[in-house]
């Protein structure tokens, strides 16, 4: 698989192969996203979820995968500095705002962030074609996330607050997406990277949230730990998607397309909760397709 994975890096068939793996990485991490929205405490859920990865990933780290070489350890602790950082941004937003108002402020920032970051760090260049998608996407999410804000009933009083926390999640999310794409074509092999990564990154929220899970009430463990295990699986679906697409291929063109996770989101109301979608949310969703296409195919 790896040997494959290096073969097919930087041709046309990694660009598309990296391309299926950005959109899947969206779908699922819409999913994942909402997995952390629900009547449990954003932090409580987010932690029992990292629990279960960490559990998963590590027979793979310590008996499946090559053990990581020397220079990838500091690049290792990087990545969990960043991480944590990231969950707490998000943490604090999800606590604060509505998930329909801080989720697309959140995913909207992030791909310019990232293909900013991309241009000057590895070099990549976009056409004007493609600027033009990347900020009709950046705009249709950004007008999704106001559309549902203006429709707000409650958590007002507290909109502000969640919105710069969305905002510095965004930012977060482009760090990590670019130092990570850095770290993963780091090591020998991309799974040695992965599963290390699902490891490390498993140890902070659980630790930080031993004393409020151990007071949990025995009859919330069930509902919790079927959340967890789901969200472990769609965690190493989605984020293994995105690390091995930015390998492949370009960073930006995968950030971008990964933030059609708002889409996705819409989509799965729409579709499966009976969500009201109306013709201005059609049009937004309408937009961030577009603008997506628009990146993937321009020149």
């Amino acid at each position: 698989m790896t040997a494959w994975i290096d073969a097919i890096t930087g041709t046309p068939e990694g660009a598309r192969v990296a391309s299926i793996l950005a959109i899947s990485a969206a779908f699922l991490h819409a999913v994942f996203g909402a997995l952390q929205k629900g009547r449990h405490d954003p932090w409580i859920s987010r932690a029992v979820i990292d629990i279960f990865y960490g559990l998963i990933a590590l027979p793979f780290a310590l008996f499946v995968v090559p053990w990581p070489q020397p220079h990838l350890w500091p690049i290792l602790a990087g990545v969990m500095v960043i991480h944590i950082a990231y969950k707490l941004a998000q943490a604090q937003s999800y606590q604060r705002g509505a998930y329909t108002v801080v989720y697309p402020v959140a995913r909207g920032t992030a791909p310019l962030f990232a293909i900013i970051a991309a241009t000057a760090l590895f070099g990549e260049r976009y056409s004007p074609a493609q600027w033009s998608g990347v900020f009709l996407l950046v705009a249709a999410i950004f007008g999704l996330g106001i559309w549902n804000m203006r429709r707000l009933d409650v958590g007002r009083e507290t909109l502000m607050p969640a919105l710069g926390w969305a905002v510095a999640t965004g930012g977060m999310i482009a760090v990590y997406t670019t130092y990570d794409a850095w770290g993963i074509r780091q090591a020998a092999d991309p799974f040695t990277f992965l599963a290390w990564f699902f490891l490390l990154d498993s140890l902070f929220m659980p630790l930080v949230m031993h004393r409020r899970l151990r007071a949990l009430p025995q009859a919330e463990w069930r509902p919790l730990a079927l959340r967890g295990i789901t969200g472990a699986f769609v965690a190493f679906a989605s984020f293994g998607s995105i690390m091995l697409a930015t390998r492949i291929d370009d960073v930006g063109r995968a950030a971008v397309l990964r933030e059609t996770s708002t889409l996705f989101a819409a989509l799965v109301g729409w579709l499966f909760l009976r969500e009201k979608v109306g013709p201005v949310r059609m049009a937004l969703m309408a937009g961030i397709a577009a603008g997506a296409v628009i990146v993937e195919f321009a020149d």
